[in-house]
C-alpha cells in the first residue's frame, strides 16, 4: 500500500469515526464509545497535519501567482516553501506503522529475583518509581495483587496503570511504558549488608496492555480452574481468616494468575480475571508475531542478572539502558519518578526504527 493510499484510507476512517461519535446512541455502550474515541484520537493528528499540508500547498500556489505581480508576496512564498517539507516529514512519521496498543492502559508486574531480600526491596523501589511517574502524568493506579517480603519489599506485585479519559493522539500509558518489560539490575550496598560491600541483584518487570472489557477476547469458563485459599502476608502469616484469595488457571495455556489483596472473594476473582485477559491477549499477539516471522524475545525469560535491560548504580548515581546505550547520572531523580529522559530516548530509538522500515524497537 502506497503512502497516498494509506492516507486516503485513514482519512476515510477518521470521517466515519467522527460521524459515529456525533451519534448520541453510541454512548449507550461505554466500552464501544471508549474504543471509538481512542481510535479517533489516534487518527486526529494525521487528519490535522494532512489538512494543514493541503492548505499550505494551496497557499503556496496563490502566493507564487501574486508574487509574479507584486514582489511583496515573495517572502510569503519562501516561508511556505520551507514549511511544506516540514509538514510532509511530520505526516510521513504519522503514517509510519505504529503499535496498535499505544492507546491502551497497562498491567505492570514486578517480581523479585536473584538477591533474596535485597531483590524484594529493589522491587519495592521500582514500584514506587513507576507510581510516582504515573502520578506526574496524571494517571491512576490500582494495586491488583501483592506479596510483601519481611523487610517491607515485594516478592511479587501487580498494578494497573490507567490514563484519565482518552489519551491525546492515541498515546496512552502503553506508548510510554511498553519498553519497561525486562530484567532491571541494581548495584548498591544493601540494607542487609553489614560490611558495606556493593551487591548486585535483579528484579523482573512484565508489562502487558490491559485487554478491553468486551470484544477483545472471550474466555470460556469451562477452560478455567478456580481455586480459593486464605491470603497470607510476610513470613507466611495469615492476614485473612476466610478463603477469599483466588487462583485461576487457564487450562489450555497453563497461565496462572492469583489475587489476594481484597477481603472479598468476588473482588479478587475480578482482578485476577483482568490479569488473565491481559496475559491471554499478549500471548495471542506473540503467537501471531511468531507466525509472521517476528523473532522478538519474551520480555522476561528469567530474572537473571545477566539478562538485564537496565542497570541502576547507586554509588555512581547512574542509570543505564543497555538496549540503546543510554546513560545518565540522575538515578535519584529517576527513582523519584523523573523517567522521561530514558523513556524519551527509547521513544526516539523506536521512531527511527519504524521510519527505517523495522517493526519497532525491540522491547526485550
Amino acid at each position: 500500500m502506497t503512502a497516498d493510499t494509506r492516507l486516503a484510507t485513514l482519512l476515510a476512517e477518521y470521517q466515519e469515526l467522527e460521524q459515529k461519535l456525533a451519534d448520541p446512541g453510541i454512548h449507550a455502550d461505554q466500552a464501544l464509545a471508549r474504543k471509538t474515541g481512542r481510535r479517533f484520537a489516534e487518527l486526529s493528528p494525521i487528519a490535522k497535519t494532512a489538512t494543514e499540508l493541503d492548505q499550505a500547498r494551496e497557499d503556496l500556489q496563490a502566493a507564487r501567482e501574486l508574487a509574479a505581480e507584486d514582489p511583496a508576496f515573495a517572502g510569503e512564498a519562501e516561508e511556505l516553501e520551507t514549511r511544506i517539507p516540514q509538514l510532509e516529514e511530520r505526516l510521513a512519521e504519522l503514517l509510519a506503522p505504529r503499535d496498535p496498543n499505544d492507546a491502551k492502559d497497562v498491567i505492570f508486574e514486578i517480581k523479585a529475583g536473584e538477591g533474596g531480600e535485597e531483590s524484594a526491596l529493589f522491587a519495592g523501589d521500582l514500584l514506587r518509581m513507576y507510581l510516582r511517574y504515573a502520578e506526574r502524568h496524571g494517571w491512576t493506579t490500582e494495586v491488583l495483587d501483592s506479596q510483601e517480603s519481611d523487610l517491607g519489599g515485594f516478592k511479587d506485585v501487580a498494578v494497573a496503570i490507567k490514563s484519565r479519559g482518552i489519551p491525546d493522539g492515541g498515546n496512552g500509558v502503553w506508548s510510554r511504558l511498553k519498553w519497561e518489560g525486562g530484567v532491571h539490575r541494581v548495584q548498591r550496598v544493601p540494607a542487609t549488608e553489614s560490611q558495606g560491600r556493593i551487591h548486585t541483584s535483579a528484579a523482573g518487570v512484565l508489562v502487558t496492555p490491559e485487554a478491553e472489557e468486551t470484544g477483545e477476547i472471550e474466555v470460556d469458563p469451562n477452560d478455567l480452574r478456580v481455586d480459593v485459599f486464605r491470603s497470607s502476608g510476610p513470613g507466611g502469616q495469615s492476614v485473612n481468616t476466610t478463603d477469599s484469595a483466588v487462583r485461576i488457571t487457564h487450562l489450555p495455556t497453563g497461565i496462572v494468575v492469583s489475587c489476594q489483596n481484597e477481603r472479598s472473594q468476588l473482588q479478587n476473582k475480578d482482578r485476577a480475571m483482568r490479569m488473565l485477559r491481559a496475559k491471554l491477549v499478549a500471548l495471542a499477539e506473540e503467537q501471531a508475531a511468531a507466525a509472521a516471522g517476528d523473532a522478538r524475545r519474551s520480555q522476561v525469560r528469567t530474572v537473571d542478572r545477566s539478562e538485564r535491560i537496565r542497570t541502576y548504580n547507586f554509588p555512581q548515581n547512574r542509570i543505564s539502558d543497555h538496549r540503546i546505550g543510554y546513560t545518565a547520572y540522575n538515578l535519584d531523580l529517576a527513582l523519584a519518578g523523573d523517567l522521561d529522559g530514558v523513556l524519551d530516548a527509547l521513544a526516539e530509538a523506536d521512531r527511527k526504527a519504524r521510519l527505517a522500515g523495522e517493526d519497532q524497537l525491540s522491547r526485550g
